[in-house]
């Protein structure tokens, strides 16, 4: 199914969609029957009609719609989206309530650390009341940097005030703090970014592969799926600017590329 982002369906192959970029070939986003049960959408937004426009799109292929609410990038907060909603609980209401009120699948979101934990619980406690199965809680602030260490302990706060499963999310960069993070929080399960990002073998409990084995496999997986190249080729050099040096010509070669074959 080929899905143009103001989108109409089309099958590529049996069990498997495609949602492709209006009037381009870009595959946006792909999934298989195999994993709909399990696959999480987490969009940014900024307007709850349009959020439910492009959740009603995806809504039969995936598990869950999730809102980011914690993106601190400028690009997401200049459009109103990512954490740039966290100061505006009414729009946040009205997000989740619209999504809710219309869709048959679960419907979450993605908070981050506000200026103090009663803040940061407060929000969490209205964001519970609108039904929501399950609150992911990334442990920085939004002035915070990926070097400042994550607040697990504020963490803590939110799922301590609340009822609902507490997804724990911030500086889980190996195998044990999946657990490490669970015990400090108390929080139901974990959410892992540049820690798979830089090496999607943290999720194996008997260690990470080589960061460049894991980087050819993700390559061929991406060819042979046909991912779409901007994001293969951010993934890649987020990998090589962790581990490597993007000055060198491995790293040269990667900005020059401009398809999943140069890539190669």
């Amino acid at each position: 199914m080929r899905t143009p982002t103001q989108c109409s369906p089309s099958t590529v192959a049996s069990g498997t969609s495609e949602f492709v970029e209006k009037g381009t070939d870009n595959v946006v986003f792909s999934t298989c029957d195999e994993e709909k049960s399990r696959v999480v959408f987490q969009m940014g937004t900024s307007d709850a009609v349009r959020a439910l426009k492009a959740s009603e799109i995806v809504c039969n292929d995936v598990a869950t719609i999730d809102i980011n609410m914690g993106c601190p990038k400028a690009f997401s907060i200049q459009g109103g989206m990512g954490a740039a909603l966290l100061s505006k609980p009414e729009l946040i209401h009205d997000i989740l309530a619209t999504l809710k009120r219309n869709l048959d699948v679960p419907v979450t979101c993605k908070i981050r650390l506000l200026k103090s934990p009663a803040d940061t619980v407060e929000l969490a406690r209205r964001i519970e009341k609108l039904g929501v199965p399950a609150l992911a809680v990334h442990g920085r602030k939004i002035a915070d940097r990926p070097r400042d260490p994550a607040k697990w302990d504020e963490i803590a706060d939110v799922v301590a005030a609340l009822s609902i499963p507490v997804i724990a999310n911030g500086d889980v960069l190996e195998y044990d703090d999946f657990s490490r993070i669970k015990t400090a929080t108390g929080a139901a399960s974990v959410m892992v970014a540049r820690g798979a990002m830089w090496n999607a073998s943290i999720f194996s409990p008997k260690g990470k592969s080589h960061w460049e084995d894991v980087k050819k496999k993700y390559l061929r997986k991406s060819i042979l799926w046909n991912n779409d190249v901007k994001s293969t080729k951010y993934t890649i050099k987020e990998m090589i600017a962790h581990h490597s040096c993007l000055e060198l010509p491995e790293g040269k070669s990667i900005n020059k590329a401009d398809t999943l074959e140069d890539l190669a």
